[in-house]
């Protein structure tokens, strides 16, 4: 039976109204002893919680507490997780995304990322749709999704056993699942980072010769409606050319590909550096 890692016990309450569980903030990984995920099998993954409920207005009430009572099983320990906000990401997986526009924009992004059997694959803040995508259409090394949220990533988890999961922030991604050859940052407007920071920490872990690929398949036009309806999730911009081009420059990167259309937004970087 498959089950999420945390680092801690965590005593989860039911999720009635006024109930939702809540989690430490500490990044996590959420994985399984494999590590090949070239073949992919939707598998059973067994939750203390309903991973695919309604994530509106999920932002809790005061800390967890879990008083040491005595039952039939043994005594439950006492545990203090500080407050955790679960932020809505539910537009990133929005009807909208069903639109034949849409999914060619989805396929010319994963296609942007050139991936094959070797690859080992970051994607960080993307939806459970274009996970589906890469796993329908790609055979890799390693898939590794990176997300704030627990909830996606247990669902995503839930349907595919070998993608490793971690949560937490992307410039934190621990060093073992580097060096990295295909980094997907699918949503950058919900990195709380600046551009440089993004463009040190990947250095860091890619390959050379990797290829970032940053993008959004509704572009900036619904990007900013979506901004005033969840200003809580997005809270940065899509870069400009000049701005990439000339931070990516500084960090090894080159641009091999930018479309900044109002209904599709893609830029494709190299990374140049050879290993040391």
């Amino acid at each position: 039976m498959r089950s999420l890692l945390v680092p801690s016990s965590l005593i989860i309450p039911s999720l009635s109204q006024g109930s939702l569980p809540r989690f430490q903030s500490q990044p996590q990984h959420i994985g399984t002893a494999s590590s090949h995920c070239g073949r992919y099998r939707a598998s059973p993954f067994c939750l203390p919680f309903q991973s695919s409920f309604s994530f509106k207005a999920v932002c809790s009430h005061r800390s967890l507490a879990g008083a040491a009572n005595a039952s039939n099983e043994g005594a439950v320990p006492v545990i203090n997780i500080e407050d955790f906000c679960e932020k809505d990401w539910s537009f990133l997986d929005s009807d909208e995304l069903n639109s034949e526009q849409v999914k060619q924009n989805v396929d010319r992004i994963a296609s942007a990322g050139n991936i094959d059997e070797t690859s080992r694959v970051l994607v960080s803040i993307g939806s459970e749709g274009f996970v589906d995508h890469l796993v329908e259409s790609s055979l890799c090394q390693l898939l590794l999704v990176v997300h704030d949220s627990i909830f996606v990533l247990a669902g995503i988890k839930e349907k595919y056993d070998e993608v490793k999961c971690w949560q937490g922030e992307l410039i934190y991604v621990p060093e073992k699942w580097s060096p990295l050859d295909v980094i997907f940052l699918y949503f950058l407007p919900a990195l709380p980072f600046k551009l440089d920071q993004i463009f040190v920490a990947l250095a860091k872990r890619c390959s050379p010769g990797a290829r970032l690929v940053i993008s959004y398949p509704q572009g900036r036009e619904v990007l900013e409606q979506q901004r005033k309806q969840f200003p809580d999730v997005i809270i940065a911009n899509l870069p400009e050319k000049t701005t990439l081009q000339k931070v990516a420059a500084d960090h090894s990167f080159e641009m091999t590909e930018f479309v900044d259309e109002p209904g599709f937004y893609l830029a494709v970087l190299k990374f140049t550096k050879a290993n040391i």
